[in-house]
């Protein structure tokens, strides 16, 4: 199977995300072939309950290909042109599983050793799959991350810092309004000044007046 038909077959596995379980089979069933004609290791991680990384490696990896399996919804399947081939995961990121598993074969048919495969779940949502496998490291000094980056390198990434916020307040009848606190207008002096500290420090504070409110 070449990379462009396991593309398609990975995409025509619904993995939108908490339900990765049976392409995480498939990939699990597909690189153990792999794993057996190379003298490799494979290994299921578990992240949640019905949810596991898969892992592949041959010697002590020095090298991790890495990416996710799970994709947004909704799910659709595969087609294929003359020039792209289309379906949700098709990009971001199960044709990168796919280009992943044909350089690690080409790599093994080579003689190379020492590099690892590794699939994580949740990474459209809450990371999971990554939390998981840094939890039990499995030992690698080099890690590339496949995203659609145009096949461009990037050396870095942005990430997302997520809050929880839970406002308390005072409920009060409208004709003795002082004796109330509004949680909307405590949550409103939070953000504004949350925001306005935020900007300060990467620099748009000037960029986004309209966001002000002192």
């Amino acid at each position: 199977m070449n990379a462009f038909e396991l593309t398609r077959a990975l995409v025509d596995i619904e993995s939108t995300t908490n339900h990765e379980k049976n392409v995480g089979n498939y990939l699990f069933t597909h690189l153990s072939a792999l794993t057996a004609r190379y003298k490799g290791g494979i290994e299921r991680i578990p992240a949640e309950p019905n949810r596991d990384n898969i892992f592949a490696y041959w010697g002590e990896p020095v090298v991790t290909f890495s990416t996710h399996m799970d994709t947004v919804p909704p799910f659709f399947g595969s087609r294929e042109d003359g020039e792209f081939i289309w379906g949700r995961g098709s990009c971001d990121a199960k044709g990168i599983i796919a280009a992943m598993i044909a350089a690690a074969e080409k790599l093994l048919a080579a003689g190379t050793r020492n590099l690892g495969l590794l699939f994580v779940v949740g990474e459209e949502r809450n990371s999971a799959g990554a939390i998981a496998a840094a939890a039990t490291p499995r030992g690698s000094r080099f890690l590339i991350n496949g995203e659609p980056t145009e096949n461009r390198l990037a050396l870095g990434s942005k990430g997302a810092l997520r809050y929880e916020i839970t406002v308390h307040g005072k409920l009060a009848h409208s004709l003795i309004r002082s004796l109330a606190i509004p949680r909307f207008t405590r949550c409103w002096r939070f953000s504004t000044i949350f925001a306005k500290s935020h900007c300060r420090k990467t620099r748009c504070w000037a960029e986004h007046a309209e966001y002000r409110h002192d």
